[in-house]
């Protein structure tokens, strides 16, 4: 059975709730991977795995254990690119699935504005999460478990 991994350490409470509930639900193994402990609710079917500090420590950790049809939700895109090229299925905490298709711009345009900010130019952040966000989230989240359980 596929498995879904979540890039915790910077994964909102609002998704996580909602990973929770889908785990419990749907009976799909969720593992929340962290530099620090993540205190997770007392299931069969979710657990946290806490990694060493440094700079993508939990990273590597998740492309390194999952597999092909997994679920990993994180809004790393280096990371996102590894698992996708391993056949996993990449999705953001604001619902948005990356793909083959998709990927190389994300990156590209991540460059990009790492660049801008290196030179001084303030690009800001990104909006605050909204109910819009969390229903995409959840509807992504869905569809994924629908199709992890045909297979």
């Amino acid at each position: 059975m596929a498995k879904i991994w979540v890039d915790a350490d910077a994964c909102p409470t609002a998704m996580k709730e909602i990973l929770f509930r889908a785990a419990e639900r749907t009976q799909t193994e969720l593992t929340l991977v962290a530099n620090q402990f993540i205190r997770v609710p007392p299931s069969p079917f979710i657990r946290s795995l806490q990694v060493s500090s440094g700079y993508d420590v939990a990273d590597n950790e998740i492309a390194q254990r999952c597999e092909e049809g997994d679920l990993v939700i994180t809004a790393d895109l280096p990371l996102a690119a590894d698992v996708i090229d391993k056949g996993a299925t990449a999705l953001n905490p604001r619902g948005e699935k990356y793909t083959k298709a998709n990927i190389r711009a994300r990156l590209n345009m991540r460059d990009f504005m790492e660049t801008l900010r290196s030179s001084g130019v303030h690009t800001g952040g990104p909006p605050p999460l909204g109910q819009q966000e969390r229903k995409a989230f959840a509807d992504q989240l869905d569809r994924w478990l629908a199709q992890a359980k045909k297979k």
